[in-house]
């Protein structure tokens, strides 16, 4: 069971689905907030699956090819991930239909779509739990869950008796080693990869600390769609959660991290960023290291404009190493037109669809990264070689190659400094010969190629290039 060979090629856009769009003003969704209302832990905005459906060719013109949606089962919150039946769709969204239209109208496009999978606990309303509120010791579902006392206390002030994730009392975690409940989590990750999905991201996994399940779990999925991708959140770095009994891939947050520490906060040097991103090519095996899910934004951090201090330069510099690092970008939803955000739950704000709020400039950025990588296998493939650096100047510069293709060759510089820097960069591995000439795809200027260096290469400040020989 090897890693799906798309997910290299993929570029995700990440959705919150109350808040993308709003297609079907006949989903009961009465008493929503106003669209674009500031975002509350309670209270809907009505976004839904036929919102999506309608913005898809947005998307497609974006570039994107792969979609994760953030849950979608019925629940009774915004966010979903306190799930009540996870073999519905939540009526709000949308309904069984619905989501066979969206995938119908997705893989036609050429867009997969992988699903929120949350299975180390549930909503208070799902069947078996409520069970156990009515029933107590009597409850033939009493081992679905980590009772310590009864009466479970699920509804008032008192502390629960029950285990539930951080102590949300609306968040009651699953016993995992029952086998009743297993087998139910079982055919839920095999039913929704029935119905067309192209795989699992998986919330919290760790929570879940049974090899055995999570084994289990990837044969499930692999026997049913052996191109099923499956990503766990994993906040650190962690080998022990990829392989053939855990994951494909994990969400990349420390990829996040010292890439924003560097473009966005930039709390750290070059030479300190560098050691951080090529350690996490490293601590991998190749494969899975490809099939990392890296992220700028997502649902639970600050929007990547305001980890970036609002200022666009910085912004477009992370997404520019985003876009030619290794493993598969994501594009949280809003960041490519400039939505703010701070913490949750203000980082879900609703997508603006008033296009005379949008950068357009960031935008057009994104979209240009997202077909330089589209179009250069190098980027999604090649291997990563680190050229130079320079703590004082901020500068680092990295040589993406493929070893199947001698001309599909690019090195990437970035000044992250504020002032211009001049400076003969080394084009060793690079194969570009003394004579030609390198061009800029994000500008289209050129400079010469001079006894293996790219000569007087000028960076204005703040900028990066990608250059590609002629």
């Amino acid at each position: 069971m090897t890693v799906p060979d798309w997910v290299q090629d993929a570029i995700f856009y990440q959705i919150f689905p109350d808040r993308f769009a709003s297609g079907d003003s006949n989903n009961g969704r009465r008493h929503v907030q106003p669209w674009g209302a500031p975002p509350r832990l309670r209270g809907f905005q009505g976004g839904d699956l036929e919102g999506v459906i309608q913005k898809l060719d947005y998307l497609h013109d974006l570039g994107i090819n792969a979609i994760y949606f953030c849950p979608i089962f019925q629940a009774s919150s915004n966010h979903r991930y306190d799930t009540t039946d996870y073999h519905k769709i939540d009526p709000m969204l949308g309904d069984l239909t619905t989501f066979h239209r969206l995938l119908t109208r997705a893989h036609g496009l050429g867009i997969r779509v992988v699903l929120d999978g949350v299975f180390n606990h549930c909503g208070r309303g799902f069947l078996a739990f409520q069970n156990l509120v009515e029933n107590e010791a009597e409850s033939p579902y009493r081992n679905w869950f980590h009772v310590r006392s009864y009466p479970l206390h699920a509804y008032d002030d008192q502390p629960p008796g029950y285990e539930c994730w951080w102590q949300i009392k609306s968040l009651p975690k699953f016993n995992a080693a029952e086998p009743q409940v297993r087998r139910h989590l079982l055919d839920v990750a095999r039913y929704w990869i029935e119905q067309g999905i192209d795989g699992w991201r998986l919330d919290v996994p760790n929570e879940i600390d049974d090899d055995d399940f999570w084994a289990e779990f990837r044969q499930v999925v692999k026997t049913a769609n052996p191109q099923a991708y499956t990503v766990g959140e994993i906040w650190d770095i962690n080998p022990r959660w990829v392989g053939p009994r855990k994951f494909d891939g994990l969400m990349n947050y420390p990829f996040r991290t010292a890439t924003l520490d560097f473009f966005g906060r930039r709390s750290t040097s070059a030479s300190q960023f560098g050691h951080a991103v090529e350690h996490l090519l490293s601590v991998y095996p190749r494969e899975h290291v490809y099939a990392q899910f890296n992220p700028l934004g997502s649902h639970d951090t600050e929007r990547t404009l305001n980890q970036c201090g609002e200022d666009m330069q910085r912004m477009k510099l992370a997404l520019l190493f985003q876009f030619t690092y290794v493993g598969a970008p994501s594009i949280y939803y809003g960041d490519e037109v400039g939505l703010t955000g701070g913490k949750d739950p203000d980082c879900r704000r609703a997508f603006p669809w008033n296009e005379s709020v949008w950068n357009a400039e960031l935008r057009d950025f994104v979209k240009l990264l997202v077909a330089i990588r589209k179009g250069h296998p190098a980027l999604r493939r090649g291997d990563f070689k680190p050229l130079y650096h320079h703590d004082r100047d901020g500068v680092y510069v990295f040589l993406r190659k493929h070893d199947h293709n001698e001309h599909d060759v690019l090195l990437v510089a970035i000044n992250n400094s504020d002032s211009t820097v001049i400076r003969n960069i080394p084009t060793t591995h690079s194969g570009w010969a003394t004579g030609a000439w390198a061009r800029d795809l994000i500008s289209g200027k050129r400079f010469a190629i001079d006894n293996h260096f790219v000569a007087n290469l000028r960076l204005p400040a703040r900028s990066g290039m990608i250059l590609t020989a002629q």
